[in-house]
């Protein structure tokens, strides 16, 4: 026999709302176990296609959200911002797997402005702003004694005094248009929920919800 699952109070027509409870239940679980899977709750995985449709996916960390949409920081050099540069729709999924659910965002995904870049540059540790300027992320390298070496350079270079944010380094944020909420059920009876925006909603907060079939 398949039982019912426990239901939730949650909002009926907010996908923010319903991200900041299933993000807080995540951020919380984890800070109360060992869960490895919960180590990372910002964890998600980024989806880009370049200019002639070949798709790549690789794990990033979600750093900033609001309303206008999600933030992660890279290297502009890299393979996933030039990507974006060339075709900016992408696709992000946060999976935590003790707690048996997922969250699927889709949407344009665009530079920020320089100086969203530049007050989350400053907050960062100095190392991490130091192997900032010492990758050239995505491109090929001789070993990682020649990586080690760029960062002892850039170390140096800056000793003694703040280190300014590369040209090359910044922001994304993925503005959604499509947000799914997905939680495991009995016998592969899953429960989705559905929730679509289109450019004329999206600025008045509404958006078209529905429950979908596993």
């Amino acid at each position: 026999m398949v039982t019912k699952n426990n239901n939730e109070t949650l909002p009926l027509d907010d996908p923010f709302e319903w991200f900041e409870r299933w993000f807080d239940l995540a951020d919380s679980e984890g800070a109360a176990s060992n869960a490895h899977a919960l180590k990372y709750p910002n964890a998600a995985t980024l989806s880009t296609t370049s200019a002639d449709g070949s798709p790549s996916s690789r794990v990033i960390l979600l750093k900033q959200w609001d309303r206008r949409g999600f933030v992660f920081y890279t290297n502009y050099r890299s393979k996933k911002a030039q990507e974006l540069d060339e075709n900016p729709r992408a696709a992000m999924l946060f999976y935590w797997r003790p707690l048996d659910r997922q969250i699927r965002i889709e949407g344009p995904c665009r530079r920020v402005d320089e100086e969203t870049s530049d007050a989350y540059f400053a907050s960062r540790p100095r190392a991490s702003q130091i192997g900032a300027w010492a990758s050239n992320q995505s491109s090929p390298i001789d070993s990682r004694d020649a990586l080690l070496e760029s960062y002892e350079h850039w170390e140096s270079e800056f000793e003694g005094r703040e280190v300014p944010r590369p040209d090359h380094w910044g922001g994304f944020r993925l503005s959604p248009r499509r947000m799914e909420f997905w939680r495991a059920g009995e016998a592969r009876l899953h429960d989705r929920w559905e929730f679509v925006a289109d450019d004329k909603t999206l600025e008045d907060g509404e958006w078209r919800r529905r429950r979908l079939n596993p």
